[in-house]
């Protein structure tokens, strides 16, 4: 095997092992489980690092293992794999060291952390897969490794949201899989390429094709939250905010997006899904769950599940951008992939300080809890700008290049999408800001925890959403510097979709 197929091999062995290895660890070994926690994530950051910069060099990372006749298990790193990969590398890291704080005292601290591990492992497998059956089984393993997470309190409710769960991404799960079976017979491939592998068949084959990718695209969609697949997302809220954190910013919806841009780019091709007629119907899916997101979004009371209604508007963006088809708009859905996953989890970061510090749960409890937060509130508030669409947070990017997108392929309509899904983020997300900073505190909090002396809350609960809301700026704020999200994003378009 060749040096650089190692690399995606050691990418993924970084969370396996130390995930396997949890398992089998006492409650009372905490700092073992810490030290390969954090080892696991560190080793990883660093191998993502090394092959940002060999896959900006033009290198190749490739490795191959058979698995059926005609069909191999394939992993390829390439730009787009990249920006997924770094995503959940760097924000992993964030999530793992506050999962350490938030569930401190928390029992079944192994069985956490083992799939914990083994999520993210299903998630750079997601990012890395050189073919539709290698992303297929990734994706569904993500399936069997969120699940124990989203019950992990193990209380009625959280069963419940479970059952949800399981029942959606199941159901989607066969219809990925009757879709990749069916593309599989017609195509004899199912290695991603650049622009696609089905262009030879539109022409024999077209309602085929069509009814192939709504197959695929309900597939993913579930994970993605696209409307009216989403209703699994707010109830998966009674897990713990590291779970949820890794639901939103890192692994699950995430996954559920990234595949829609594969199936769009590199399973059919842009330009021949734009000929099949099924970017259109696309655009609007994603355009109606932009708005309903917010729409519902305006009427919760509970934080979390106000921030989960969030992310279904906030994702879809990332669909907008894919499918109106052009450079600039896919580099805006690109961007936002890392932009929007950045801001939400410093949200629910910080929402879990408030649930773990003060007992609040609901927005209606957090009048002048910036006075007694206000380090947590500060990286809440950065947060929220950038959901609006403020400069010069990272939001204001993606939204701009999307805008942009939208009048290059010639079309209004995304615009009056935009403004509308800005103005409704500023209603459901200012008035949280104005109790928080503006509203008198009450005279006792639901559920305080004293951390000592004057610290607001523990020192690993607070560090993860302060690099997180600071990282919010500098992409916003440099988003034209080497290595950038945005510059990233441009180099996928250049390199991979919209070749000269």
């Amino acid at each position: 095997m060749p040096p650089n197929a190692w690399l995606p091999l050691l990418v993924l062995a970084s969370s396996l092992l130390p995930g396997l290895v949890i398992f089998f660890l006492a409650e009372r070994r905490y700092w073992t489980r810490t030290l390969l926690n954090l080892a696991g994530s560190l080793v990883k950051l660093m191998l993502v690092g090394a092959m940002l910069w060999g896959v900006f060099h033009q290198q190749q990372y490739a490795a191959s293992l058979p698995l059926l006749p005609g069909l191999d298990l394939v992993l390829r790193v390439r730009p787009l794999s990249l920006l997924f990969l770094a995503l959940s590398a760097g924000l992993w890291l964030l999530t793992t060291l506050y999962a350490i704080g938030y569930l401190e005292d928390s029992p079944n601290r192994s069985r956490f952390f083992g799939f914990f591990s083994l999520c993210v492992t299903a998630t750079v497998g997601v990012a890395m897969a050189g073919n539709l059956l290698t992303f297929l089984l990734f994706f569904e393993l993500l399936t069997l490794t969120t699940y124990p997470l989203v019950v992990h309190r193990g209380t009625e409710e959280a069963r419940r949201a479970g059952q949800i769960y399981l029942a959606h991404t199941v159901i989607a799960g066969a219809l990925l899989l009757a879709g990749t079976v069916w593309l599989y017979t017609l195509a004899g491939t199912l290695t991603f390429t650049t622009q696609g592998f089905v262009a030879d068949l539109v022409e024999g084959h077209r309602w085929s094709l069509i009814a192939i990718f709504v197959l695929l695209i309900i597939g993913v969609g579930v994970k993605a939250a696209l409307v009216p697949l989403q209703s699994w997302l707010p109830r998966a809220m009674v897990a713990p905010a590291p779970v949820s954190a890794l639901l939103h910013a890192v692994a699950v919806v995430k996954a559920g997006a990234f595949g829609i841009v594969l199936i769009v780019y590199d399973v059919f091709g842009v330009e021949v899904a734009a000929e099949l007629g099924v970017t259109k119907p696309l655009a609007l899916v994603a355009a109606f769950t932009i708005l309903y997101g917010s729409l519902r979004a305006l009427f919760q009371d509970n934080l979390k599940r106000r921030l989960a209604f969030s992310t279904v508007s906030q994702v879809s963006y990332i669909v907008l951008g894919v499918a109106i088809v052009g450079p600039l708009a896919t580099v805006g859905g690109l961007v936002h992939l890392v932009h929007q996953g950045v801001m939400k989890i410093t949200l629910f970061f910080c929402a879990g300080n408030l649930a773990e510090t003060l007992g609040i749960h609901q927005v209606s409890e957090m009048n002048g809890v910036g006075r007694r937060m206000p380090w947590t509130m500060l990286a809440f508030s950065i947060g929220v700008f950038g959901m609006i669409g403020l400069p010069p947070v990272a939001g204001f990017i993606s939204k701009w290049y999307l805008g942009l997108g939208a009048l290059e392929a010639g079309l209004h309509w995304p615009l009056f999408v935009l403004a509308g899904s800005s103005l409704l983020n500023a209603a459901y997300f200012l008035p949280i800001l104005h109790r928080a900073w503006f509203c008198e505190p009450p005279e006792a909090w639901p559920e305080e925890r004293d951390f000592g002396g004057k610290k607001e809350t523990a020192w690993l609960l607070l560090l993860p959403p302060l690099v997180t809301a600071a990282l919010s700026l500098l992409i916003g704020l440099f988003a034209s510097m080497p290595f950038t999200p945005l510059e990233w994003a441009r180099l996928i378009a250049e390199r991979e979709f919209y070749q000269p």
